[in-house]
């Protein structure tokens, strides 16, 4: 069963590619988990045909970041902050992450759209501080339980506790996200129809477990039987194809596994896991099968996501919201290479990818759902921190199936909302003063592809480190060296110019940490 049975004017004139018109809504998605190239308009064979629509009838950005983890890439999405300016993520000195709070300055988006007569809800995931309710939305469902997808235990409704509704009673928590949205979309035609809305919709999948349902499992159940190399090319060549990425595949790190290792992993999976991206040669028939089954769920998870995301478009279309609705779509961090076994554990008897099941991508998978990249989920290197983000908006955004090539950031997601609300930032915010935020507004480049003007963009996450300025980049692995990168020509960080380019190494090096004393002297 499922758990759920404009005319303000804009304040800013749109110039070339814009469009004015009453203040628009705003439906911001956000996957968990999703590799670069999962999605077909981004390279993937996975079926998404609702998101492929909005990128042809909209842009596509090639070259948007995230923080390389869910919480941070939250907090930074809804406050326009680096995770480590507002105490969710942590700095050398500082302590800091999920158990982290924000100060009272770094309120979430509703809180300044509410001003501007908007109206917010929330779907799915949270993993933000506070209460959902608190942040100014006026509706949520909290689903709380991404260990097991069948069940809504741990979930919150309206920041109240909700009975959990039991595994086997047709509940699956990608479907019940979509129901809450649409529900909350006609309760606002039918309610408050005269003002605009802010739906966020927080998708848990493909996050693991490698939770799907059967007949959309069955759609991929042999389709990577050819592994893990195959499904790289293929992906790399579709990219160069669509004008995605146009440097060399990365070449894939067989001594890279997971962030985090369990040694009982083969005693609690069996003798299919692996857990490094071998040649796909060198794997037995029995790893084969099981690799390809597991990327087979991820795939039928992705599939289900992109069915859900239709109804919610045509929940849009029946109340004449779609044409005047910003819908903006990205992942919390790159695909991951995580293998472990918790929650309610795994049953190797049980059919893979049901409740009982407990399974993750791993490396293999994982390095090609972040085709053309490196690494993976808490790496920021490129694969952990690229995220596909797609924007369409009828009314407002004349281009069609464009890219857009400027380098952003989901720290950008707040002002370039904020902007096309017609709502200012107040320099106060309970009584205290609020500091500038780094994120810029990406209005320009939803016009035409231009490149965003900013000093720089900045990652740190378990000891990783990045900085990129202009087309180079700067990162280290934890306790390493500087690396550098001339992403221009390197995107895919296979040439290493730290020792040929001091210069550029120091002028980036000193961009970092001088970022980082920043944000240490915010935070004490």
């Amino acid at each position: 069963m499922h758990f759920f049975s404009k005319t303000i004017l804009l304040g800013w004139i749109v110039l070339s590619g814009l469009h004015a018109a009453s203040k628009p809504n705003v439906v911001l998605i956000l996957a968990d988990d999703l590799g670069y190239s999962d999605l077909g308009c981004y390279g993937g064979e996975i079926a998404t045909p609702h998101l492929d629509a909005l990128s042809k009838d909209g842009v596509r950005f090639t070259q948007f970041y995230n923080t390389a983890r869910c919480w941070p890439t939250r907090a930074s999405l809804l406050t326009g902050y680096y995770a480590q300016q507002i105490h969710r993520d942590a700095l050398p000195s500082v302590r800091g992450g999920v158990a982290g709070k924000r100060q009272a300055w770094a309120p979430l988006l509703p809180m300044y759209l509410t001003k501007a007569g908007y109206r917010s809800y929330h779907s799915g995931k949270w993993h933000i501080d506070g209460k959902v309710l608190e942040g100014g939305f006026e509706k949520s469902f909290n689903i709380a339980s991404p260990g097991n997808f069948f069940t809504t235990a741990g979930g919150y409704l309206n920041d109240m506790a909700v009975k959990p509704v039991q595994v086997g009673e047709s509940h699956y928590i990608t479907i019940t996200t979509a129901d809450h949205a649409i529900q909350c979309l006609k309760d606002h035609a039918k309610e408050t129809s005269d003002r605009p809305f802010f739906q966020y919709i927080a998708f848990h999948a493909p996050h693991f477990p490698l939770h799907a349902l059967p007949q959309d499992i069955a759609k991929y159940r042999d389709h990577y039987l050819d592994g893990w190399d195959k499904m790289r090319e293929r992906r790399y060549q579709r990219q160069r194809e669509m004008g995605l990425v146009s440097n060399a595949l990365s070449a894939l790190e067989k001594d890279v596994g997971p962030p985090a290792r369990f040694p009982d992993f083969r005693e609690k999976l069996g003798d299919g896991e692996v857990l490094f991206p071998l040649p796909w040669v060198e794997l037995t028939a029995e790893q084969r099968r099981f690799q390809a089954t597991k990327m087979a769920i991820h795939a039928a998870m992705v599939d289900r996501m992109d069915q859900e995301i239709g109804r919610i478009i045509a929940q849009l279309k029946a109340m004449n919201a779609y044409d005047n609705t910003l819908i903006l779509f990205a992942s919390d961090n790159g695909a991951s290479a995580e293998v472990m076994v918790r929650d309610g554990g795994h049953d190797k008897n049980a059919a893979p990818g049901s409740a009982a099941s407990y399974l993750c991508l791993g490396p293999g998978f994982s390095s090609a759902c972040n085709t053309p990249f490196r690494r993976h989920k808490t790496w920021v290197h490129e694969g952990g921190i690229s995220t596909p983000l797609i924007a369409h908006w009828p009314r407002g955004i004349a281009a069609k199936n464009e890219l857009r090539h400027t380098p952003a950031h989901v720290i950008d997601i707040v002002p370039t909302i904020l902007e096309i609300a017609g709502v200012e930032k107040p320099t106060e915010w309970q009584g205290e003063k609020v500091p500038r935020a780094p994120g810029k507004s990406l209005v320009p480049a939803l016009r035409s592809d231009v490149t965003i003007v900013r000093e720089g963009l900045w990652w740190m996450h378990e000891g990783h480190r990045a900085a990129r300025c202009g087309d180079w980049k700067i990162v280290s692995l934890r306790g390493k060296d500087w690396e550098l990168y001339d992403l221009k020509n390197d995107r895919a960080e296979q040439h290493n110019l730290a020792e040929k380019d001091s210069l550029t190494l120091r002028r980036l090096s000193e961009y970092w940490q001088q970022k980082c004393d920043e944000f240490t002297r915010m935070v004490r």
